[in-house]
């Protein structure tokens, strides 16, 4: 890889998002190709905001639909680095001035109770780590021009996070069925968005087993108290200035929030 290329693009995503001014794809401005480039890209803005003082909460999976992945033709999901700035309680009054063109997503949000730094991540081990679920909602938001992305542009962005609203009422994954609770998204007390857990690789817990072997085999595990925004239940959606947030998964609770 070279070097110039991934700097300047990362440059171009900070600036886009520091100015909430969208961009053209960095995938054919700056000639960046593949994930590894990708992920080269978004780990600099990241040390970045690092440097800054901001604070890593969690990760965020993306691309957890295999009908998106069969669309962009990859086999596996994302992921994206949470900041603690990024993150609301349910209630909360989201400053949509602090966003560019914002969607919605409905998902369930697991808290991580010890390190996941176990060189053979077994399944067995992960479950014991998992310290409660919570419903959220993504607000996902792009710095590329109308959305229009590539697996590149958005593993570059950062998984395309924006912010984050999770529930107060935490549960024991041990006391839930996710894989088959259902999801109920609403906006202004209208149907927005509809799904159920097997739609986030079959199970969201599949996800972030998926996340934290890929964490750990990085040299970057899953740390106590992080975060994990396990993927989308449903479709997600436009929303904007006003719009009020309102999202129920059956067994786990409900989220709600509002855009100023």
């Amino acid at each position: 890889m070279k070097d110039a290329p991934i700097q300047q693009a990362a440059e171009a995503l900070y600036q886009a998002r520091r100015e909430r001014s969208p961009i053209a794809r960095v995938s054919e401005t700056f000639g960046i190709d593949g994930l590894e480039a990708a992920y080269a890209v978004a780990a600099t803005n990241t040390g970045r905001a690092l440097r800054e003082g901001r604070v890593i909460s969690g990760k965020k999976i993306g691309l957890t639909s295999k009908a998106v992945q069969a669309q962009l033709g990859v086999d596996q999901p994302d992921f994206g680095v949470l900041f603690a700035d990024m993150e609301f309680l349910s209630g909360a009054a989201i400053p949509s001035d602090s966003l560019i063109q914002p969607k919605a997503e409905g998902e369930v949000a697991f808290v991580i109770g010890r390190d996941l730094d176990d060189e053979a991540m077994t399944w067995g081990r992960f479950l014991r780590a998992i310290e409660f679920a919570l419903p959220a909602i993504e607000i996902v938001d792009s710095a590329i021009q109308d959305w229009k992305i590539t697996l590149v542009d958005t593993v570059a962005d950062n998984a395309s996070c924006g912010l984050y609203v999770l529930g107060t009422d935490p549960k024991r994954v041990t006391d839930l069925a996710l894989a088959d609770c259902a999801m109920c998204f609403t906006r202004n007390a209208e149907p927005a968005s509809e799904g159920n857990g097997a739609a986030c690789l079959g199970h969201p817990l599949h996800a972030a087993w998926w996340l934290a072997r890929t964490m750990a085999m990085m040299g970057e595990p899953l740390r106590a108290g992080e975060v994990v925004l396990s993927g989308a239940l449903g479709p997600m959606f436009k929303i904007g200035s006003g719009d009020a947030l309102h999202l129920e998964i059956e067994g786990l609770g409900q989220v709600r929030c509002h855009l100023d």
